[in-house]
């Protein structure tokens, strides 16, 4: 897979139905790419791949329909992976906010995969898919999908979803799918409050997305509740805060900080964002996880002279996006043990020490996987990079100081 920027909106229905408010609560994997920042244009893509050398390529190309980002997919829509060239090794259904796994069918020729029964409304789905060419090189393809929820019921998106568990930093969000003209009406329609009693207020990021945060992170342990009322129907989302862990990456020193409730855990060696391409700096959010993930630098505009990209690299492993526009946290197994802890090489990603097919669960990357869940806050220091990165960049609210959230609130 060629993963994109995610300017693909994941959008609700927007507007009051037959008089009934309409809600759809996402998944927490993936929350609010609207296809801007709320604040203008990225003022830089950050693109995913540390370099590395030429890979063979695999003959194979899945395809998953309907693709990355689709939204309002019908319970009884197809939902199919399908590859060329080649014969399907794996694929993984899981439904985001429980993790549950969708059992499916494998084709016998090994070209085609679908779910065995039809989905859930209102539910966030990941598929990841793997296969192999004839000569065995391997090839890999994931999609994030939502799927329709009643239209009688349910005005935009909501995320986190209802019953999920996530990371102290998850802002509150709800995305439409037309611009608001009368925010202050549409946000008195939406309260948010939390069991610990902080004191939660709303921004609009843009004239579709209105996000919810208190002044510092979610206090761990506490429960926030989401109420939308229109023409007295209220909808009710909630969503458990789970423990607080808060990485710092210093892109001097090449050091993450890994701090759970208040206590150092690990510390573990990265390298960050080259002088060419630096990596942001400030609090960002863990919004997706991907074991295995595909990234292409030509899909964020890195290009060699003759055309090709810069990277190629099929199966980037414990990939963890922090920005729309880019930014993750992954392994990297291609990189000499001595860059770690020692030189920033990347184009703008934070790499961890890693294993070729990330099976090794002793590697680093693969330790901050497992110990990591949406939510998580990731902060980067000392880049060399001057470029303010946006709150609507990701779920990166927290780059907004309090004063000025509060000053352009819910109602402007």
């Amino acid at each position: 897979m060629t993963v994109r920027k995610r300017t693909t909106a994941l959008t609700a229905t927007a507007g009051v139905l037959g008089g009934v408010l309409a809600l759809t609560a996402l998944g927490g994997t993936s929350q609010a790419a609207t296809g801007g920042n709320g604040h203008g244009d990225h003022p830089h893509s950050q693109a995913w791949g540390q370099q590395a050398g030429a890979q063979d390529a695999s003959d194979a190309r899945i395809k998953i329909t309907p693709g990355q980002g689709a939204s309002q997919v019908g319970i009884d829509d197809p939902v199919k992976v399908t590859v060329s060239n080649g014969k399907l090794t794996k694929v993984a259904m899981t439904a985001v906010a429980t993790g549950t796994e969708i059992p499916g069918t494998l084709a016998a020729d090994g070209t085609s995969w679908q779910p065995d029964k039809p989905l859930e409304r209102a539910t966030r789905y990941q598929i990841a898919a793997e296969a192999a060419d004839a000569k065995g090189r391997s090839a890999t393809e994931n999609a994030s999908i939502t799927t329709v929820s009643p239209a009688d019921d349910f005005i935009g998106h909501v995320s986190p979803e209802d019953g999920s568990t996530v990371g102290v930093g998850m802002p509150v969000t709800v995305t439409f799918d037309r611009a608001i003209s009368d925010k202050a009406a549409m946000a008195s329609k939406i309260q948010v409050s939390s069991s610990s009693g902080q004191r939660v207020a709303g921004h609009w990021l843009n004239d579709g997305r209105l996000d919810f945060r208190p002044q510092n992170y979610w206090k761990a342990g506490s429960t926030v509740t989401v109420k939308l009322t229109d023409h007295g129907i209220q909808k009710t989302v909630a969503f458990k805060v789970g423990r607080s862990q808060v990485s710092t990456v210093d892109a001097k020193t090449k050091q993450m900080t890994v701090v759970r409730d208040g206590k150092t855990i690990k510390t573990i060696p990265i390298s960050s964002g080259s002088d060419e391409h630096p990596t942001y700096n400030g609090p960002m959010v863990i919004s997706e996880k991907y074991r295995q993930i595909h990234m292409n630098g030509a899909s964020v505009g890195l290009t060699e002279k003759d055309g090709k990209p810069s990277y190629d690299i099929e199966a980037v492993p414990h990939a963890m996006r922090l920005t729309d526009s880019g930014t993750f946290i992954h392994g990297n197994y291609w990189g000499a043990d001595s860059v770690f802890g020692k030189v920033n090489t990347s184009h703008g990603c934070v790499g961890l020490k890693d294993a070729r097919a990330g099976d090794d669960g002793t590697q680093p990357a693969a330790w901050f996987f497992d110990h990591s869940m949406t939510g998580d806050v990731v902060i980067i220091k000392n880049s060399t990079d001057h470029t303010k990165l946006a709150p609507g960049n990701g779920l990166s609210d927290w780059n907004m100081p309090w004063s000025e959230w509060v000053a352009g609130g819910a109602t402007g």
